[in-house]
């Protein structure tokens, strides 16, 4: 077995290569992790940790290992889960108090599908409640610190997420996009994360939000990392998930390492007006060239309905919340007022309780939106307006074969920056939305630093079952530079 000290630094595939050929084992990698994180506990990324199960799991691994189970790719490897994803070893929150102490008597498909594959679990990571939110400032269970500058967001919902892998705190993790929630904090943390077409992955198990938008995907270090757990993640589920495509499981690594020559990279000029910061511009900018170094042709695009993506996100996404949530209600399980006068109290009191200031907002909103008399002029517009959304990158996908631009208008905000204004958080989702509400799959790869030697994400979007294309030319530009490469100082 060799030094163990440096197993932080090793990407997924670079520790699965170790853990195959025997040079260090499941059990001394885990006991690494789990040290590693406790020892950085006042970033705030976990919520749950279960030593006994995680190393129950490393030694399964390692005896697997020992019988000649060198071909599963990533045995062995352990990450962690963003808490939107119910599992049965550990508690399941949503980071919400209605659901504080929840187990679950399942795991979410992703979760198995993951286990099944070998990887180990070194926990439950923090999250906006009900993965509502663009700062993680929405947890019931407190912040996530920006590994970069501990006084910044480490961006939403999938903060935890991003700020763990971001600070080698774990060496990937799951995280869900709704409206951005992969892309955003893989950015404002520099690492790389990738939300499938929708349908893509199972959404069994995992707390929903918006059903029509949620999708599970993975953060890691690198393109080839993403692919080889997105490779474990999707596949159909048609017996627990309607919503689950029929599209038959797919190794993404076989896509990597593909030439660019000759790709055209659609770059919308709405994405690049005047909202857009200089110093992500620039970021941008630099990223878009070096694509052009490696074969690829810019072209001019336009995405007309950009802006829209804002108000139809949200009628569409709290209208989904609304009724979602309604399971929430203190009879079957979660949180529940101790005192109440009759059934009616009790549902007053256990919701007032138990869910924080933005999830009572987005159910008050979602439930106007659906009442008799608004339903046609704000929600069933904004699904018009939603598939005129998903026709305009058809319509650029003629032109192109792959979408750039800025994840986000800004690098890492403060934390509290944007104060009791949930307007500024929305704004600040103006680049991801588009993508969701069309159902596209979408990425975010480090390219450079802005202000405060903070992060700078660039976005990459594909037509639908494309991530092997998506991936591979966030392979190539990552093999061209070493932007994610860079690690916050002090981890």
């Amino acid at each position: 077995m060799n030094n163990s000290s440096s197993l932080h630094d090793l990407t997924v595939a670079q520790l699965a290569a170790q853990l195959r050929t025997r040079k260090v084992s499941a059990v001394e990698t885990a006991q690494h992790f789990l040290a590693r994180l406790r020892q950085h506990a006042t970033l705030g990324a976990f919520l749950d940790v279960n030593d006994e199960v995680t190393l129950a799991q490393a030694r399964a691994a390692d005896a697997a290992l020992a019988a000649g189970a060198a071909d599963a790719a990533l045995l062995g490897v352990p990450m962690a889960h963003k808490d939107i994803f119910v599992t049965r070893d550990f508690v399941t929150t949503a980071g919400s108090r209605m659901l504080a102490g929840y187990r679950s008597p399942f795991d979410a498909t992703v979760v198995a599908r993951l286990a099944q594959q070998g990887v180990v679990t070194l926990g439950k990571l923090n999250c906006d409640e009900f993965a509502m939110g663009s700062a993680n400032e929405n947890s019931a269970f407190g912040n996530v610190k920006n590994p970069w500058d501990s006084s910044r967001t480490p961006g939403g919902s999938s903060g935890g997420s991003a700020a763990a892998v971001a600070a080698r705190l774990v060496p990937a993790a799951s995280g869900t996009d709704t409206g951005g929630s992969i892309r955003q904090p893989a950015s404002f943390c520099g690492v790389t994360g990738i939300k499938p077409t929708y349908g893509r992955a199972s959404r069994y198990g995992m707390v929903a939000f918006a059903s029509s938008l949620d999708q599970a995907g993975p953060l890691a270090r690198s393109a080839e990392d993403c692919a080889l757990l997105l490779s474990a993640m999707c596949g159909p589920d048609p017996d627990r998930d309607s919503t689950s495509l029929d599209v038959a499981a797919e190794d993404f690594t076989r896509s990597l390492n593909n030439s660019l020559e000759g790709l055209r990279i659609g770059i919308p000029k709405e994405f690049f007006s005047e909202g857009l910061a200089p110093d992500v511009r620039a970021a941008v900018t630099a990223a878009l060239q070096e694509f052009e170094k490696l074969g690829a042709k810019l072209v001019e695009i336009t995405l007309p309905r950009t802006e829209l993506s804002i108000p139809v996100y949200y009628v569409i996404a709290p209208a989904e919340a609304s009724s979602n949530l309604s399971r929430f209600d203190g009879v079957k399980f979660g949180h529940r007022a101790e005192k109440y006068a009759d059934l009616t109290d009790m549902y007053k009191k256990t919701r007032a309780e138990g869910f924080g200031d933005e999830v009572k907002r987005r159910i008050m909103i979602g439930t106007y939106v659906l009442s008799h008399g608004y339903y046609d002029a704000y929600y069933l517009q904004a699904q018009k307006i939603r598939r005129m959304i998903a026709d305009d990158f058809q319509q650029a996908f003629q032109l192109c074969d792959v979408i750039a631009g800025p994840v986000a208008p800004t690098v890492a905000w403060k934390l509290g920056g944007h104060g009791n204004d949930p307007l500024a958080d929305y704004l600040a989702d103006i680049y991801t939305l588009p993508a969701s509400l069309a159902g596209l799959p979408g990425m975010s790869i480090p390219v450079g630093f802005g202000e405060g030697h903070l992060p700078v994400g660039l976005q990459l979007i594909c037509n639908y079952l494309q991530e092997g294309k998506l991936l591979n030319v966030a392979h190539r530009f990552q093999q061209a530079t070493d932007w994610h490469v860079a690690k916050p100082e002090g981890f």
